[in-house]
């Protein structure tokens, strides 16, 4: 990208398609990093950008308006097209086209996000809700205020987090579930299962094994029914989905950019597209992990946050014939729900070795993954040190003695092979 440099470039210069959390960081670190050519952002949603994770606690339960990022946008020179919808890319002519007409770039970053996943001949039925942007929890902020019966279907990380805003509104909450236990897509059954007790102490009902048949409309804005496959019939004044999220890439079909079995883009290690000049990044985006020997698809707000300095490192460098590292991050998220703080660094897999910390039925505990005897992973409820230490041992390596870890007392960085 030769027409890039640090210290000038002529206009079309960067877009940045996409709003949300890894947009905006992208078009920041591109400043923060001395790129003066133009920058623009261009967003679907008419509203100043804003983040997402406030959207499902302060926003949802009113003790916050919204929660648009801190960025002056106008004195860091970016300019913002909003209520502006991507349509295709045309890569051979450097060219984005959207809903207000083509867009020529000289470097192309796709950062879309994620869609959810909606339930299948629920279109268009009263009542029924999805929480993904900042009209989804306006939507739904006077249901929770009327302190309606609510169906939650999907015991996943937003469903759970929902469930907990929707009982300290004082609603009656249901939670269906098709698998076996909450969790199902993200955590094993033995370390889900300590997690199921939460909903019943929480004065939620988890119902699993449960598929949902059909939703019948009730009167006005209502959802009415919900029916579920075995022929329960679940009363509802709303339903909430939270069955998963799919990346929002469906508006690149016939771009000729790579997209993987998830439909996410396929991005390299430093975050580059199959095409010339075009960068993917957060939860549309797949990248392989030098650290866990494959490719990673992470829906989560951190990835969103780190992605964005490799990608501007490598447009700044380009010119200066500068390679950044490669993008190899620790994943890492966060969730509250029904009154505990749960945390989750690294990738696991079936193979690797569960040892757990502290006892699971109790407020505060830790589960950690090995391979080998190295640190792959840990999800720690109520021991924040323990994820900040493991955090930092996953990513230096350090081997671990497999005989000290489970000891609850002891810190995680002194369970290692070497204590001393």
């Amino acid at each position: 990208m030769s027409e890039l440099t640090r210290e000038t470039a002529q206009a079309p210069g960067v877009v940045v398609v996409g709003a949300g959390m890894a947009g905006v960081q992208t078009a920041v670190a591109l400043r923060e990093q001395g790129f003066t050519g133009a920058v623009t952002l261009i967003g679907a949603e008419p509203h100043q950008p804003y983040d997402r994770p406030p959207l499902s606690k302060a926003v949802l339960l009113g003790t916050a308006e919204g929660s648009a990022f801190d960025v002056d946008f106008e004195a860091l020179g970016i300019t913002l097209r909003l209520g502006c919808e991507a349509l295709g890319v045309r890569p051979g002519a450097h060219t984005l086209d959207t809903s207000a007409g083509p867009v020529p770039y000289d470097a192309l970053v796709l950062a879309t996000g994620a869609e959810p996943i909606r339930l299948p001949g629920t279109e268009g039925v009263p009542g029924v809700h999805l929480l993904r942007t900042l009209d989804d929890a306006e939507r739904l902020r006077p249901v929770l205020a009327r302190q309606h019966d609510i169906v939650v279907v999907g015991a996943g990380w937003i469903g759970a987090e929902f469930a907990t805003a929707a009982r300290e509104a004082g609603c009656a909450v249901t939670v269906v579930e098709a698998a076996d236990r909450p969790l199902a897509g993200a955590l094993p059954a033995e370390v889900a299962a300590p997690m199921t007790a939460w909903y019943a102490d929480s004065g939620a009902e988890l119902r699993t094994h449960a598929r949902v048949e059909r939703v019948e409309p009730g009167a006005g804005d209502a959802a009415g029914t919900v029916v579920l496959a075995d022929g329960t019939r679940l009363p509802a004044g709303a339903v909430v989905v939270g069955i998963g999220a799919r990346p929002a890439t469906g508006w690149l079909a016939g771009s000729g950019i790579a997209l993987g079995a998830h439909g996410e883009v396929l991005a390299d290690d430093r975050l580059r597209a199959s095409a010339p000049d075009v960068y993917a990044v957060g939860d549309c985006a797949s990248f392989p992990s030098g650290r866990y020997g494959e490719r990673l698809l992470v829906h989560h707000w951190d990835n969103a946050l780190q992605g964005p300095r490799t990608v501007a490192a490598d447009i700044v460098g380009a010119a200066a014939g500068e390679e950044p590292a490669p993008y190899d991050p620790v994943p890492y998220f966060w969730s509250e729900q029904f009154g505990r703080f749960v945390q989750y660094a690294g990738h696991h897999t079936g193979a690797d070795t569960a040892l757990w910390r502290g006892d699971p039925t109790g407020p505060a505990w830790t589960v950690c993954w090995l391979r080998g005897d190295r640190l792959v992973a840990l999800l720690a409820v109520g021991r924040p040190r323990d994820l900040a230490q493991g955090r930092r041992l996953i990513t230096s390596g350090t081997p671990m003695n497999p005989r000290l870890l489970p000891d609850p007392s002891r810190p995680l960085k002194s369970a290692t092979t070497n204590p001393h």
